[in-house]
């Protein structure tokens, strides 16, 4: 099969493309390199099952594909606060896009939409059915208002013009590859747990998240890509944390005698996210499976590559 992943350099995306091109498929990926890294799919350059284009999907293109996995879209507050009228034109026109490509050559399309639809949710846990809580005009609408209008799109196409459309809301995902300036909870506590400096916990830390690891969730598109449910489904890990057990948690396994740093909670920063997944597992026959420890130990043994000389000395991550 040919499948176009947009967005296909960045963290998700990466790992996607190594699980399709690992089932034998033809793989185009499409990144403009605003948070993707060329280095995430440097193993699959030379393959001829393999072709990487640089392309902004605000801009039309035409391609020959039967699949759309469009992943592409600024993720983490401190990428899509940078620029929010760049977000809010990937969510609205580049999804317009290639719904349009999905349209004219008659491809499968999935949408991967966000947890964040949810805003600060009213109901606990999440569940598909729910129309959210979000501020329209807040500093992170960009990227929340964004992805419920590419929602709208996504099954307007497909009612007006029979469209298959696939749709995921997804939850806290974290693994290797993530970025180290991504100012995602993960990411954040791990980076500076490494570096010795003390882990920043917003607020009083009794914020709850649930953190999924990169593999389930890339399993859990692709069963919804190829199966018969349009969704929207929640995508995530349904075992809820407190930013506090994480911070905690990061700081045991790498160095308990890093400090905590307490900062005020950011604007719109939800209370609670926790994700239904009754949907996943009926429909899909999907659920996590990695545990949060055995996750962490993996995505730290990335950034402690990757970060080399940077890294504090301190001992290598605990087996407990």
């Amino acid at each position: 099969m040919r499948i176009l992943v947009t967005g296909g350099a960045g963290f998700i995306g990466s790992h996607l493309i190594d699980r399709l091109m690992a089932e034998g498929h033809e793989v185009i990926c499409l990144d403009n390199f605003y948070t993707g890294d060329k280095r995430n799919i440097l193993r699959w350059i030379d393959s001829p099952f393999f072709e990487l284009i640089r392309h902004d999907i605000t801009e039309p293109i035409r391609l020959e594909v039967d699949q759309i996995y469009h992943l592409a879209c600024p993720a983490s507050p401190v990428h899509y606060q940078y620029n929010p009228v760049k977000t809010i034109k990937t969510n609205v026109m580049g999804t317009l896009n290639m719904l349009g490509l999905a349209k004219r050559i008659k491809a499968r399309f999935l949408l991967a939409s966000t947890s964040e639809v949810y805003g600060d949710p009213e109901i606990h846990p999440q569940v598909e059915e729910y129309r959210g809580n979000v501020n329209p005009i807040g500093i992170r609408s960009c990227y929340d208002e964004g992805k419920r209008v590419a929602e709208t799109l996504a099954f307007d196409y497909h009612r007006q013009n029979d469209v298959e459309i696939r749709v995921a809301r997804i939850f806290n995902t974290y693994g290797p590859r993530m970025l180290e300036n991504d100012g995602r909870v993960v990411s954040n506590l791990v980076v500076q747990a490494l570096k010795g400096k003390p882990l920043t916990v917003y607020g009083d830390g009794s914020q709850t998240r649930s953190f999924c690891y990169v593999s389930d969730l890339v399993d859990g598109l692709i069963r919804l890509m190829n199966g018969d449910f349009m969704g929207p489904v929640n995508l995530g890990n349904p075992e809820e944390y407190t930013i506090l057990q994480l911070a905690q948690t990061v700081q045991s396994m790498i160095n308990p005698d890093v400090a905590l740093k307490f900062e005020p909670l950011p604007q719109d920063d939800p209370r609670r996210r926790q994700p239904d997944i009754t949907r996943a597992k009926t429909h899909l026959g999907w659920q996590p499976t990695v545990p949060l420890a055995d996750g962490l130990r993996l995505t730290i043994e990335d950034f402690r590559t990757r970060l080399g000389d940077r890294v504090a000395k301190v001992p290598s991550v605990s087996s407990h």
